[in-house]
């Protein structure tokens, strides 16, 4: 902490006074916010408006009541900005805009206002007229609602000073024990670049461990919630990560903004048609998630139409429509040419269905009016009702569902056969035959493959409601299929892509941005690297990248700033467990949170072994525990102060890509990596 100039702010004594008495003044400037809100609300309920306005209206100032009461305790900013002669008065920097006046200047300004991103990017070759950042150092309150400010530094950046921010330092390095937290205090330039880009824009961004690319998806999304409201609300904002263990450990960045009711969900949940009940062995897996089968399922689709193919001919096959007591009629030939056409013009498969239905109906109403005049809307509509109709269009472009079409597929040798005919081999095609056909596709055991399958040609029959923007996170163990469910629901939107393809761990995990980009529908999506892993000690990135080196893909190495933190690596010669509890033990006696983990097989045992030596482990969902025993199939995208890493052999042993895994197991912690092994390291 360095004391600010006199000439600006007084003694360092006085000016933690003034600061400490303008967060008291900004506390009652909230609460009556708050208040405000509330009787808004009452005001909105009683109001004239009535109906569909009225619901609106009391919707939408319910939610900005809700999102007010749920701001989170703590310091209500951050940092302040001082500028030079004539320029703004100081502003306080905080994650919501408090004023006691909705007309008169803020106390806090929100850290996404244009005017707050001098304080993440001004330095002392580029001021931005900024002659001083001041960061503020907080410690939780003794009233145990507030927090008290226990210091501040200032950086004289009209002087050309630049250095490393301790407050920041100690920010970044702060113990961590529960779900994430927001970093809006300690955006790095390089971060804020990607936080505030334009909505049109999609961008895929390459993070190394520990570079906090999911921070920045998620400060992106409440970016573009406050810069974009309207367009937000109307087209929606979709955050998807790898797993539901994953989405409770992010789930109070975004409140912790002030963002609330944002969809976070897996992409799971967010194409079900079914519970996921049934199991594919590898070889199933990989060919259904693989991009071929979206032709494979094409084609079985549009089998159902019976015109493909025919040869249009005038003949006995013509539609005959009763009208009162005349009939009209439409020759075969022409009614095949309907069908063709429509075909051919690849509209999704239901709005193909009632382009049939309409164009038929039109060459109808064309002979009554050459007959007798124009026709009224109201006979247009029992002409389009009519019987004959509906029997003609559900003969030639039957209604289908979903499951008709893939259960056929998983069931039918010879169906599968048509349809994957020059796409999938013989071997390829008899993994994917279900070793029980089901009675019908009610019965069946659907499993998380079949549900991507389920949703492709969901998708081919109706497009699903699309998003206005979507941040996919742990982007490259998507398989081609689920890039595709995706990019129907960003189809008229942007995407932020979050993943590092080191961490790629799944079968199909990604070689490639641009191959990933392409299948997401967003080709030109600018690929941006961020390297420098503020959280993860060097010595334990000097670790990762050794294994970095095995790995086949190309991304680069990650570096650290920190040279705190320690490795250390363990060598029993035969009570493995013994071994575990004692690291465990040496973590219990430092600061912060504990993550064991272990192979999948062995995690019961770990658990068990700690509990018989007095040491309570929660699992990976418990954010609360200060120890957890995490199977390293579920550890991506989680962070704990102190590592055990158990028998690394066994994890790299347990999967194909399990040298990725180890990979990402390594490089979960933010303080100190132990590495308990008794057979030989694969590094």
């Amino acid at each position: 902490m360095t004391s600010p100039d006199p000439a600006l702010h007084g003694t360092l004594h006085d000016a933690l006074d003034r600061e400490r008495a303008h967060h008291e003044r900004c506390r009652t400037a909230l609460a009556a916010m708050i208040d405000g809100a509330d009787e808004q609300v009452v005001i909105g309920e009683n109001a004239s408006a009535s109906g569909a306005d009225a619901e609106v209206l009391g919707y939408q100032l319910r939610s900005q009541a809700k999102a007010m009461h749920e701001l989170p305790e703590g310091p209500l900013f951050f940092g302040r900005l001082d500028f030079g002669a004539g320029e703004h008065q100081p502003l306080h920097i905080g994650r919501s805009r408090i004023s006691e006046h909705p007309a008169e200047a803020p106390l806090v300004v929100d850290w996404r206002a244009p005017v707050s991103r001098a304080f993440y990017q001004a330095g002392a070759r580029d001021p931005q007229g900024v002659a001083v950042r001041r960061r503020f150092g907080w410690a939780p309150g003794s009233r145990g609602d507030s927090a008290d400010l226990t210091g501040l530094e200032d950086e004289h950046l009209v002087r050309g000073e630049s250095r490393a921010s301790e407050i920041v330092a100690r920010e970044i390095e702060r113990p961590r024990v529960g779900p994430m937290r927001d970093i809006a205090a300690t955006i790095q330039p390089e971060q804020d670049e990607l936080v505030r880009g334009d909505l049109a824009l999609s961008v895929c961004v390459q993070g190394a461990p520990g570079t906090g690319k999911t921070a920045v998806g998620l400060h992106r999304a409440a970016y573009l919630l406050y810069t974009h409201p309207q367009r937000m609300r109307r087209g929606g904002l979709l955050i998807l990560g790898p797993n539901r263990t994953f989405l409770s450990y992010i789930s109070e960045v975004l409140p912790a903004l002030g963002e609330t009711g944002v969809r976070q969900s897996t992409l799971r949940d967010e194409i079900a048609r079914h519970p996921v009940t049934g199991a594919d062995d590898e070889r199933a897996a990989v060919v259904k998630h693989d991009e071929r089968m979206a032709q494979v399922l094409r084609r079985a689709l549009y089998a159902r139409v019976r015109a493909e193919g025919v040869e249009p001919t005038e003949g006995a096959g013509s539609l005959v429509v009763p009208d009162g007591s005349y009939r009209w009629r439409v020759p075969e030939g022409r009614l095949l040419r309907i069908v063709a056409g429509v075909r051919a013009e690849e509209p999704p498969y239901a709005v193909g269905r009632e382009r049939v239905r309409t164009r038929v109906v039109r060459l109808i109403q064309e002979q009554a009016e050459r007959r007798s005049g124009p026709q009224s809307g109201a006979w247009v509509q029992r002409i389009s009702r009519a019987r004959a109709v509906g029997a003609y269009v559900d003969a030639v472009w039957p209604r289908v569902r979903p499951e008709d079409i893939v259960a056929q597929l998983l069931t039918e040798a010879g169906a599968l056969g048509e349809a994957a005919d020059g796409l999938l081999d013989e071997d390829e095609q008899k993994a994917l035959l279900w070793a029980k056909a089901p009675r019908s596709w009610k019965s069946a055991r659907w499993s998380a493959a079949d549900l991507v399958l389920l949703d492709e040609v969901a998708g081919l029959i109706e497009h699903p409601q699309g998003y206005g923007h979507v941040v996919v996170d742990e982007a490259q163990d998507l398989s081609p299929m689920e890039c595709r469910a995706i990019a129907r629901r960003a189809a008229f939107g942007s995407v932020t892509v979050l993943g590092d393809l080191a961490q790629g761990t799944t079968p199909w995990a990604a070689r490639s941005w641009e191959t990933v980009l392409r299948q997401l529908g967003k080709p030109d999506a600018v690929v941006v690297p961020l390297t420098t892993g503020f959280r993860v000690p060097r010595a334990v990135l000097e670790l990762a990248n050794r294994l970095l080196e095995r790995l086949d893909v190309e991304v680069p190495a990650a570096r650290s700033p920190r040279g705190d933190g320690e490795l250390r690596i363990r060598e029993t010669d035969g009570d493995l467990p013994a071994a575990v509890v004692d690291a465990v033990r040496d973590a219990l006696g430092r600061e912060g949170s504990v993550g064991v983990v272990t192979a999948d097989a062995e995690a019961d045992r770990v658990r068990e072994a700690l509990r018989a030596a007095g040491i309570e482990a929660g699992g990976a969902d418990e954010l609360g525990a200060r120890v957890a025993v995490v199977p390293a199939s579920v550890v991506k995208g989680l962070e704990y102060d102190h590592v055990v890493a158990v028998e690394p052999a066994a994890i790299v042993e347990a999967e194909e890509r399990g040298l990725h895994r180890l990979y990402v197991v390594v490089t979960r912690a933010v303080a100190g990596l132990e590495v308990v092994h008794g057979r030989p390291l694969p590094f």
